[in-house]
């Protein structure tokens, strides 16, 4: 991946299993959340081959797909249709999406009248109530109180258990040793080492 001749992305290779929980961990600049973009189709490489077998749902930044001046209802259709899914599908899990964003009382406002942590409640809910092969999740965990957080813990655990494929990247050691099957740790573009999470996040400690 090539933005004004450097090398956003190098020579990276991976090979993610069905139902594990990938996380990417590195400094801000190292890749990650352009890696998450190819992986997402949202950038096109200029070179090498991305191969993905299922339903992809990303969440890549706050808001994304949103449309501020529209209510929280009509972004929930206009979300879930970016994600494959018919209006009649979107309706019958209408219901579960508010609840898990916790937005009853605010669903037909617009969003620009949403809190920060509002609008990531109701990104994440769309994403994961309909029930993608592969969630993919920018730093979302970082976003949010507490409550939250437990929530989106709990929902990235049902996904585990129903082998949805995660990646995830964050910043958190903890969220990445205690989540997390392998984690890469991207540095420069490349994968500096790739493993299980208590080794790579212990070597990168190290070398921070």
């Amino acid at each position: 991946m090539i933005h004004d001749e450097f090398l956003a992305l190098d020579d990276v290779s991976l090979d993610i299993e069905r139902g594990e929980l990938f996380g990417l961990i590195g400094r801000n600049g190292a890749g990650k959340s352009t890696l998450l973009k190819v992986i997402s189709r949202v950038l096109r490489p200029t070179s090498g081959r991305l191969q993905l077998r299922g339903r992809v749902a990303p969440l890549l930044e706050l808001g994304a797909g949103f449309h501020f001046e529209l209510t929280g209802r009509e972004n929930v259709f206009l979300n879930a249709s970016l994600l494959g899914y018919s209006r009649a599908q979107t309706a019958e899990r209408l219901d579960e999406i508010v609840d898990f964003a916790e937005i009853s009382d605010f669903i037909d406002a617009p969003l620009r009248t949403y809190s920060t942590g509002m609008v990531a409640r109701l990104g994440f809910a769309v994403a994961t109530t309909t029930q993608p092969d592969i969630l993919i999740i920018d730093e979302v965990l970082s976003v949010g109180d507490e409550h939250f957080q437990r929530k989106c813990r709990e929902r990235i655990n049902e996904f585990r258990n129903n082998k949805a494929t995660i990646l995830l990247v964050t910043h958190s050691m903890e969220v990445a040793r205690s989540m997390c099957n392998r984690v890469a740790w991207l540095e420069g573009g490349r994968v500096r080492a790739l493993g299980l999470p208590e080794e790579i996040v212990a070597s990168y400690q190290q070398n921070s």
